[in-house]
């Protein structure tokens, strides 16, 4: 039965975790992260969208996307789990325990290059959401609701009119419409009265006789049923390959980190090395 050796550290001042190394390599991490994702926007693989004026809301971009953030995942953790074990200070101790503490470390890397993640993230919603806005002379009601983005097409068609009715203001009507929409794709559908409203809505609204208001009602609440079902499958394909990469991520930094320490203390050589006179040379246990 194998005993737990008790670990020797060399130096007192070496704590349990290093966080010059951890954090060096997260900011590496983060930065390779950021460039992979302009080469892809550049190509139009970085994201994908759920609305229907999408160039390509097909199951197929959506994987295609999601496969891009396991790939920029696994790569840069990679490089930063490598950098924070390679830079971390040696310690003495047996060989399961320096893995040990070396995984720890590619695994704060992570840690931080998630945080870091969510904070750029934020702030790049933060920023389009003031792009969008409306401007301060507006009233609040000029808000659309949340879910707007993904019928804005369904809604425009609704409220499509070639005579419009004078000091007719489609501001909260398209909010109303909006709402009962949503609606939709819920168990019971959209409610007969809620129907009967978003008819009058577009009667009033269009100038359109009740019979062809209705026709067009119909039409569009059928094509938002669609949208928002689209829409929750693209979420929940994009949603699970972002945790696919987050987990993946945190096992490549794990390893990465490990394998950055045994090449720091010589255990196992790396296979090329940057020699003196500037040229990349195998090098030599």
């Amino acid at each position: 039965m194998s005993t737990i050796e008790p670990t020797a550290v060399a130096d007192d001042r070496i704590r349990y975790v290093q966080w010059g190394p951890a954090i060096a390599g997260a900011l590496a991490a983060a930065a390779l992260a950021f460039v992979l994702h302009a080469f892809a926007a550049a190509i139009g693989i970085a994201t994908s969208s759920t609305a229907p004026t999408w160039r390509d809301a097909s199951v197929a971009l959506q994987l295609l996307s999601g496969l891009y953030l396991v790939l920029v995942a696994i790569l840069s953790l990679a490089v930063g789990g490598y950098i924070a074990g390679r830079m971390r200070s040696s310690i003495e101790g047996s060989a399961d325990e320096i893995e040990f503490r070396d995984g720890t470390q590619g695994l704060l890397v992570w840690a931080i290059a998630m945080i870091l993640t969510v904070l750029m993230s934020w702030a790049a919603a933060q920023s389009v959401a003031r792009l969008v806005a409306p401007s301060a002379g507006q009233s609040g009601s000029a808000q659309s609701v949340a879910g707007e983005n993904i019928i804005a097409f369904e809604l425009d068609r609704l409220f499509r009119a070639d005579k419009r009715p004078q000091n007719v203001d489609l501001t909260y009507p398209r909010s109303e419409a909006a709402r009962i929409l949503l609606s939709a794709a819920g168990h019971r559908g959209v409610l007969p009265e809620d129907r009967a409203y978003l008819i009058r809505l577009v009667a009033a609204n269009t100038g359109l006789a009740p019979p062809e208001a209705e026709k067009r009602a119909d039409t569009v609440i059928a094509q938002a049923r669609d949208s928002i079902r689209k829409a929750r499958r693209a979420g929940i394909i994009l949603a699970f390959m972002a945790g696919a990469a987050a987990l993946l991520g945190a096992a490549v930094a794990w390893f990465a980190s490990c394998e950055g320490g045994k090449h720091r203390d010589g255990r196992s050589p790396p296979s090329l090395v940057w020699g003196p006179r500037g040229r990349l040379s195998a090098s030599k246990p």
